[in-house]
């Protein structure tokens, strides 16, 4: 039976802030900041605009080979790699960091909309291939971020004091956390089969990003989906001409602050440039490069360069050098053939910092997509809504406000005291005219009952509800534990909880079902409704 999927816009959700509101609009505040549209993109100009772009196809097959050679790969996935060296296939692209177990939710949202937005243009426009990719952002540093997961109200964490890139990091302690995660997700169908594919992943991988390479690999290879790690001697070569110029001129720091003080008039800003982008990478350390006179410093490491140390160890080591996020798109769009990028409201916010730099340096700034998302319902909480007379949508509320509107909606008492408010209101009116019949100055004396009374009005009229609400114990309650499950710490579903509690009942399904409900240029929030 086909799952019923229901959509609302995002401005309704109360999840969302005004840029990803006026993003999707093209309202003229913003439009200023990105090329194409988000919901009806030229993607023609934008192939014209990436040929244009001199590539390195045979660089990007060659480290691609070179990341794969160790799996075992669809003939699809196979395929896809291949035809990166013809000059008519092009990629849609979404990037996330290698988050343990892969994270939240929209993780896999994120990589399901660029297999459907590839399928979907390779129907639209024949003559081209399109090939979805993962970039990883095996470089990220921010433990804090990546190294937990969230399952069934519980969040497991990998206490390890590894620093530096958490894409390099050892998978250490990871039968620990597969245990906790097999306890955490208890009896399905699919437990042994995911419990086995999370061994081999992070016990049989030396580091953080292998793992989540064979991970997602395994999970999403069907599709043919391609994974790049970016984190490659090859591939960064191709960036050395731009980290020479940051290195040396810093020209960055003053175009995405030009671009900044516009775009701040209207919005917050998402990331602010510094004045050198790059950081400087090793097996256990991440830092920022500085330069202090003549000299350029690595923070918290005794490593420094003069200027021919630097331009040395740039051509010889291009890979000990790792972009922030105001450089990290324009490697990825350097790297690949790409037309399209599929990014969360934060991406996309940092993004539209970015569209003068890529003019700078003369890459083609792709076609900007919002992600999908999705609150997935099941039956179960389906029927306790349908019993308080409740839709999913109204969820979205704050839960007491909802119990609030729901007790008015179904009471039979008066809780509105409008008549008594009406009444006070014209019995102080009148007091205010005999008041200055009598004595001009009792005028004030006059207000302050009328606000006295006004306040008392206000007292039982609480009162009153709260008497009321105790009547509907039972449907309050259920309301609160319907927010809480699928609002899980008042957040977005997908912002919490991860793919694993559905793919346990499931399996591969999971996915197939979300592949079917997605409208890669959707403006709009969607509610699966599962059996």
């Amino acid at each position: 039976m086909e799952q019923p999927v229901s959509r609302i816009p995002y401005c309704k959700t109360g999840y969302f802030n005004q840029l990803v509101t006026d993003f999707l609009a093209e309202h003229p505040n913003l439009r200023p900041f990105y090329k194409y549209s988000p919901v009806k993109p030229d993607f023609e100009a934008a192939i014209q605009a990436k040929k244009a772009f001199p590539q390195q196809r045979e660089v990007l097959v060659a480290a691609l080979q070179e990341q794969y050679k160790e799996l075992e790969i669809n003939d699809k996935v196979r395929e896809n790699i291949e035809s990166l060296l013809d000059q008519q296939t092009f990629t849609i692209t979404t990037a996330h960091q290698p988050n343990i177990f892969t994270g939240y939710l929209y993780f896999a949202y994120k990589i399901l909309q660029t297999i459907k937005l590839a399928d979907q243009l390779r129907s639209e426009y024949p003559k081209y291939n399109f090939v979805p990719v993962y970039y990883m952002g095996s470089e990220d540093a921010d433990l804090d971020e990546l190294g937990h997961v969230y399952i069934d109200g519980k969040t497991i964490n990998w206490p390890t004091a590894q620093q530096g890139a958490v894409g390099r990091m050892q998978p250490e302690g990871f039968e620990d956390l597969i245990a906790a995660v097999k306890k955490a997700l208890g009896y399905g169908p699919y437990a042994d089969e995911l419990i086995a594919l999370l061994e081999k992943a992070y016990l049989g991988h030396k580091n953080i990003q292998e793992a989540t390479l064979y991970l997602v690999n395994e999970l999403f290879g069907r599709y043919g989906l391609v994974i790049l790690v970016p984190d490659s001697p090859k591939l960064k070569q191709l960036y050395v001409p731009v980290m020479r110029d940051e290195l040396f001129h810093q020209r960055s720091f003053d175009i995405v602050n030009e671009t900044i003080a516009k775009l701040s008039k209207h919005h917050k800003v998402q990331a602010n440039p510094r004045e050198i982008n790059l950081f400087y990478l090793t097996e256990t350390s991440r830092e920022r490069i500085v330069k202090v006179g003549d000299i350029w410093k690595v923070l918290h490491l005794p490593v420094e360069f003069t200027a021919a140390q630097l331009e040395k160890e740039l051509e010889e080591y291009p890979e000990r050098f790792s972009p922030n996020v105001i450089l990290r798109g324009m490697l990825q769009e350097t790297i690949l053939p790409n037309i399209a990028f599929i990014g969360g409201g934060g991406e996309i916010a940092y993004w539209l910092e970015l569209q003068q730099l890529f003019e700078h340096y003369k890459v083609p700034y792709p076609v900007l997509l919002l992600r999908n998302s999705f609150l997935l319902t099941d039956a179960n909480s389906q029927q306790r809504l349908q019993k308080l007379g409740l839709s999913v949508t109204d969820l979205f509320e704050d839960p007491e406000e909802l119990i609030t509107r729901f007790v008015q909606e179904h009471t039979n008492a008066a809780l509105v005291l409008k008549d008594e408010y009406t009444a006070i209101e014209k019995l102080f009116d009148d007091l205010v005219l005999k008041a200055g019949s009598i004595d001009v100055t009792l005028e004030a004396s006059v207000g302050a009952e009328r606000t006295r009374a006004v306040k008392s009005i206000g007292k039982l009229e609480h009162k009153f509800l709260r008497a009321e609400k105790k009547k509907f114990t039972w449907q309050s309650e259920q309301i609160r534990t319907l927010k809480s499950r699928l609002f899980p710490a008042n957040s977005l579903q997908e912002r919490k909880e991860n793919f694993m509690p559905w793919y346990v009942t499931m399996g591969p399904a999971f996915f197939d079902l979300i592949l079917e409900k997605m409208d890669p240029l959707s403006d709009q929030f969607g509610i699966i409704y599962q059996d």
